[in-house]
């Protein structure tokens, strides 16, 4: 007899209810944090004229045989990185071996010479005080010893010879670097100024340019370069110039010196080199801040209300952790610094 009152008083309260909007009010979102942002100012950037230029190595040679023999050993090959001082290569040197024999044999018999020289004339210079001897056995004394002196200097002399004849069967690296090419078989026969190997070192690179005549003048006076590689600006003031100009071209031969251990760099790269003319204002602003799509560059732009928005942009030259902008901005521009950030800022303030 309760249930249809009960069931009506329910009813009258779910009505009740929705007449006085008592639907739970939506949850807020909570608030972000304001973005980091950067104004936009001229900075002071050197102006360049762009020149092609190769890389090349400071320390590159080929070794070639001092001594004659067979290649016995070779250690190292093609693109191996070798120390400073370490063996590259070895030949037998059995004629280098029985030579230093040889001479250690003199050098042996001159010590004995020398000194049995050395004791005659000692007795005679004693007998030719007393007046027991001629001037003449004395004279023939000293030059006895003067005689064998002058044979150990030159078997000595013959031994330290002999040794390097020894020591060039080891041909050694003459500073550190990388193997280009192996120029010998094992069982090959060399003779002395045989090319062995080449090498160069990629701790010391330069690069060679070309600068035309007609901004040598201001290249020297700035004194400045830099150098664009796989998206990397090297800078270095070491630039040397050649004082002569090519008569075919009106061009003076210049290179520069990168700094040393510069990475992703090898010999024989081709490069832009930036040679500094003169200086200007320009927009820059953090590499980190650009966002690349495909073909498009931008930036987000943020107003006055901390609203980020997408601007296209034109990008120059990188200049360190910066990047030139040449069109999209103008000077008091605020940019947000992490363009992630801005990214789901503008998600998040989407009806």
């Amino acid at each position: 007899m309760h249930r249809p009152s009960l069931l009506a008083t329910l009813a009258a309260a779910a009505l009740g209810l929705a007449a006085c909007g008592g639907s739970p009010p939506a949850a807020r979102a909570p608030s972000m944090p304001p973005l980091a942002t950067l104004e936009i100012r001229p900075v002071r950037t050197p102006l360049e004229r762009t020149v092609d230029g190769t890389v090349e190595a400071v320390n590159q040679a080929t070794v070639s045989a001092q001594t004659g023999g067979r290649v016995a050993e070779i250690l190292y090959d093609v693109d191996d990185v070798v120390p400073a001082g370490a063996v590259i290569m070895r030949l037998k040197g059995v004629e280098q071996r029985a030579g230093l024999q040889a001479a250690e044999a003199n050098l042996t018999e001159a010590r004995v010479r020398n000194t049995e020289a050395a004791a005659q004339y000692q007795r005679i210079a004693d007998l030719y005080e007393k007046r027991l001897v001629s001037r003449l056995q004395f004279d023939q004394a000293t030059a006895n010893r003067d005689a064998a002196a002058a044979r150990l200097a030159a078997t000595e002399a013959g031994v330290s010879s002999a040794q390097a004849g020894v020591g060039y069967t080891e041909v050694r690296a003459p500073y550190g670097g990388v193997v280009t090419k192996r120029l010998v078989q094992v069982g090959e026969t060399v003779a002395p100024g045989t090319p062995l190997m080449t090498g160069v070192s990629l701790a010391n690179l330069r690069v060679d340019f070309s600068i035309p005549q007609s901004v040598v003048g201001l290249v020297r006076q700035f004194g400045k370069a830099a150098v664009y590689a796989n998206r990397t600006r090297l800078v270095s003031d070491r630039i040397t110039i050649f004082p002569e100009a090519a008569a075919s071209s009106s061009t003076f031969r210049a290179r520069v010196d990168l700094p040393s251990g510069t990475a992703d760099v090898a010999p024989g790269m081709y490069v832009k080199v930036g040679l500094m003319i003169g200086e200007a204002d320009r927009l820059v602003v953090p590499v980190t801040a650009i966002i690349e799509r495909s073909e498009v560059t931008g930036v987000y732009v943020v107003d006055a209300a901390g609203r980020p928005s997408l601007r296209y942009v034109r990008r120059g030259r990188a200049l360190g952790p910066s990047v030139e902008i040449l069109a999209g901005l103008v000077p008091g521009d605020r940019i947000a610094i992490d363009p992630a950030a801005a990214a789901a800022r503008v998600v998040a303030d989407m009806p």
